[in-house]
């Protein structure tokens, strides 16, 4: 059964890229349960626009607590 976690994030674009650019990187979140989840800063690449991230996303992991998939909401 897939687990699902929504968190907001408010990341500047120059924030981003200077924070986070190396490979090995790893963002912090604090999810809506008060969950405090650490991911690939690589998994928000995609979401990365001249603004930064911004906004809602849902994490989906698997029973074993493996990455699934990574989507903004909102």
């Amino acid at each position: 059964m897939n687990k699902f976690y929504y968190f907001r994030m408010n990341v500047t674009y120059q924030a981003f890229l200077s924070h986070y650019s190396g490979a090995a990187s790893t963002v912090l979140v604090v999810t809506e349960q008060g969950l405090k989840l650490q991911l690939p800063a690589s998994r928000f690449r995609s979401f990365l626009t001249q603004l930064g991230v911004k906004g809602r996303f849902r994490l989906t992991i698997d029973q074993n607590n493996r990455f699934l998939n990574l989507e903004q909401v909102g």
